[in-house]
């Protein structure tokens, strides 16, 4: 590789890497965290004190038995056991509080995303308009959690390694110069081999395997989410090929893993660490057969030279970890940058084409409105206007794919690309209502005031308005408004619907878009939901194809394909 390109390679992902971290650690909540990582390198520099006090404690008893030395034997031994015992006690305490910052980034990372996803409905962008950004669930879920833990791991082994070359660089060279050259220059090697040969390579395969899981795993959702239409399509063998497919190239890109991974980079660390343990007593050997050394100072310096090799060599034994490291860093770091771009890919849509002007107004119209597909490849339809006063309704009718829902969609301000005016009043003041209702994870109570958190009405209340969509028994059915369900599994279409106009008559907007919101209801449900509408003189827009539907609106609107 170019020496140029591997370095713009390698300042590309450190770019990349604190474009993340800063988030938290430019913050106000970073601090409880820095105490933790002060208090933990603390503890790492105590327990290397102890580790070369123990050290040198090892090489006196072996050194005493080979003197037949009872009294020093014993000595060293019971100050190098309790030594131990001391380590053990700060190993302990080091790994709870290892995980102490660990925790904090990942809650505080993790909220951050979970907001910027859901914030000015960045979810709605990915999920249907940027389809490179695949699995967002899992770059939250998964990415972020490897983020934080094997960054503060590295960062901690890093910091390790500065402290176990400095206690342990001089015990090794005062006993032997040479074997210390040695060392700098085989763990050197070592590591730039692994790096510089294996590194991009793995880093790309992990993205993949990353990538090829999520996909996956979407597929097996998507076919939970979809069962009773497969069932009644009878797809299973349609659906048992994309599975196998999908799982497929899981499968190929993972014996890819293996082999770069375990047989590959396996082979070669196992080629190097057939020397470093025998190292120390083969320099050694001939002083201490000519008496020049105590046969303790091969003990002693073989733990300082494993000590020193274990911390040069760090980079290299954590070489899995950062390779996943790598990859959630690419994932993570394009999950970002298209959650820090709406408001920059507006503006850019505006210079290259033209977009729908939006107004708040307390009104509901649309002027001269033409409206493309959001890659501006189709014409939906062409220069349509209509206004409403409040509480008129209006009817929007027409077949299938000519722009009914996607005229909705613009006006809720999920899609952009077209000309002319809509006039609306803020979204919070618009409830809308889809044809299969969003049942929320929760209690029967989180259900009927969805999208609101709290609601100031009592059970009997919130009965009462049951009686009005016409589901009395729901509570006696399930026993409480606290229990929990998969309440789209056990509600039909039309309970669900009901439960959607249950929360319009909570909510109680002023202005209401239904998207064949009554379609799976009988026409007696239907009328007693549209007239609540009109004696509440709730301004709505409706799409749906019944003809009983007409006398509820003013208007109606019959859209044509372009």
């Amino acid at each position: 590789m170019n020496p140029k390109k591997y370095l713009k390679n390698k300042f590309n992902i450190f770019h990349k890497f604190w474009a993340i971290a800063q988030l938290y650690w430019s913050s106000k909540e970073k601090w409880g965290a820095i105490f933790s990582i002060f208090l933990l390198l603390a503890l790492l520099q105590l327990s290397t004190q102890i580790n070369v006090f123990a050290n040198t404690q090892q090489g006196n008893f072996v050194s005493a038995l080979a003197d037949k030395d009872t009294q020093r034997f014993w000595t060293s031994i019971g100050i190098f056991i309790g030594l131990r015992v001391v380590l053990a006690i700060v190993r302990v305490w080091y790994i709870y509080v290892r995980f102490k910052p660990i925790l904090a980034w990942r809650l505080w990372l993790t909220n951050h995303f979970i907001d910027k996803y859901l914030n000015k409905r960045s979810f709605y962008e990915i999920n249907h308009l940027k389809k490179e950004i695949d699995n967002p669930d899992q770059r939250i879920a998964e990415d972020i959690q490897g983020f934080t833990e094997v960054s503060i791991s590295i960062f901690l082994d890093l910091f390790n390694t500065c402290l176990q070359i400095i206690a342990f660089s001089g015990v090794l060279w005062g006993i032997s110069p040479t074997l210390m050259i040695f060392l700098i220059i085989y763990a050197g090697g070592g590591t730039l081999i692994s790096l510089g040969f294996f590194g991009k390579r793995l880093v790309n395969i992990n993205v993949e395997q990353q990538r090829k899981e999520g996909d996956f795993r979407f597929g097996l959702v998507r076919l939970r989410e979809n069962a009773e239409s497969v069932a009644f399509y009878r797809g299973e063998a349609q659906e048992i090929n994309l599975l196998q497919s999908l799982f497929k190239r899981v499968f190929n890109n993972f014996q890819t893993w293996i082999m770069w991974q375990q047989v590959y980079f396996g082979a070669f660390m196992r080629a190097y660490d057939i020397i470093p343990p025998i190292l120390p007593a083969l320099v050694l050997a001939p002083n201490v057969l000519a008496g020049e050394l105590e046969v303790g100072k091969i003990t002693e310096t073989a733990g300082a030279f494993m000590a020193l090799n274990g911390a040069l060599y760090v980079l290299v034994r954590r070489f899995e970890n950062l390779t996943g490291l790598g990859a959630g860093i690419e994932r993570l770091f394009e999950f970002y940058n298209c959650l820090e771009q709406p408001e920059r890919e507006i503006q850019q849509r505006v210079a290259q084409y033209k977009t729908i002007n939006i107004i708040e107004q307390n009104l509901l119209a649309v002027e001269n409105l033409t409206l493309y597909t959001p890659n501006y490849q189709r014409v939906l339809f062409n220069d349509i206007s209509f206004a409403l006063e409040p509480g008129q309704g209006l009817l929007i009718k027409g077949t299938s794919g000519c722009g009914k829902s996607s005229l909705l969609r613009a006006i809720a301000g999920l899609w952009h690309s077209g000309t002319g005016t809509i006039i609306r009043p803020k979204l919070e003041e618009i409830l809308f209502l889809p044809q299969r209702p969003y049942m929320v994870l929760g209690n029967l109570r989180n259900q009927l005031i969805y999208p609101q958190l709290t609601v100031d009405l009592t059970d009997d209340e919130l009965c009462q308005v049951l009686q009005q969509v016409n589901l009395p028994n729901l509570v006696e059915r399930f026993g409480s408004f606290d229990v929990e369900k998969d309440w789209s599994d056990v509600l039909s279409l039309g309970e669900q619907q009901r439960i959607a106009f249950a929360r319009l008559m909570i909510t109680k907007p002023k202005y209401v878009i239904l998207d064949e919101a009554t379609s799976a209801l009988d026409i007696e449900n239907e009328g007693n939901l549209y007239q609540y509408l009109v004696d509440t003189r709730t301004t709505f827009i409706s799409v749906g194809h019944r003809p009983t539907l007409l006398k509820y609106h003013q208007f109606t609107l019959e859209l044509i394909n372009s």
